[in-house]
């Protein structure tokens, strides 16, 4: 079922996500402008992607640093859902939202509000050590709020060994096992990322969790022009943020010229392998 409303959402081999890191919003150490200004950038990042030939955008408080863990306030919930709605708008794109860091039941309170697509998710099966301290699994209650909001057609796509965090509590559990726990507890797609923001992720997981699995696979992080004809064939989806962001720096606004020449390489590796 995962994979077919997968499928039915994108319509398209591959899809490509480029992600709109947010000005920091209300209520954050690095708030300096209004929810209209952040809306603003926003919706102009959206339109560029467009333009550029992107199939889906997602939103994320990259820029609230430090990251509250697992509950953020309802300023950043309520913002979060207008800003949402407007991307959605602008960009006629299929969209998604994740809330940092590991704030996945207002993930899913933001898209059913703004009638998104998709979150992503951390901390979804098993436990790591992340910068914000210990994140325990939340699957059983994700899944059972996403039923009681009436939200089931929003896809949730799980992260597993997840970046900027510590794995040594589960380091005997392999990325592979791992993926097979969260499609076992009904996450809609796994992804898989590097060590951090911007770091490629390891070719061996990708082909492992590729091959352990029967739900999508996306890679989350490291994606860049002259790397991702390698990992096509062992995903079924990128998310892609710091390449496309001016000299490939995720703090940066979006690169139109970036973007475009990095969807040259997807369609025509699409034009070759359909």
């Amino acid at each position: 079922m995962q994979t077919s409303t997968f499928k039915s959402l994108f319509n398209i081999n591959k899809p490509v996500i480029g992600m709109i890191h947010l000005l920091s919003l209300p209520g954050t150490p690095g708030n300096d402008k209004s929810v209209d200004q952040i809306i603003d950038t926003a919706c102009r990042e959206a339109e560029r992607y467009h333009s550029a030939g992107v199939d889906a955008v997602m939103i994320e408080n990259m820029h609230d640093r430090p990251y509250l863990k697992r509950t953020v306030g309802p300023e950043i919930v309520s913002a979060m859902s207008v800003i949402a709605k407007e991307v959605k708008r602008v960009s006629g794109l299929p969209c998604g939202v994740q809330v940092l860091a590991g704030a996945n039941l207002a993930a899913l309170a933001v898209a059913n509000a703004a009638n998104l697509e998709f979150v992503r998710v951390e901390g979804f099966v098993f436990a790591h050590v992340a910068d914000e301290g210990l994140i325990e699994s939340d699957a059983g209650a994700l899944l059972r709020y996403r039923k009681q909001i009436h939200a089931e057609k929003i896809l949730i796509f799980t992260d597993i060994k997840k970046k900027h965090s510590a794995h040594a509590i589960s380091a005997d559990v392999s990325p592979a096992e791992t993926a097979r726990a969260a499609e076992f507890f009904l996450s809609d797609g796994v992804i898989i990322t590097g060590s951090a923001t911007g770091k490629a992720t390891d070719l061996k997981d990708v082909k492992d969790v590729h091959a352990a699995v029967g739900i999508p696979v996306l890679i989350g992080s490291g994606i860049t022009a002259s790397n991702v004809e390698t990992y096509l064939p062992w995903s079924d989806a990128l998310i892609v943020g710091s390449h496309f962001k001016k000299d490939g720096a995720w703090v940066n606004p979006v690169d139109y010229d970036r973007v475009v020449r990095f969807m040259e390489i997807i369609n025509n590796w699409r034009n070759k392998n359909e």
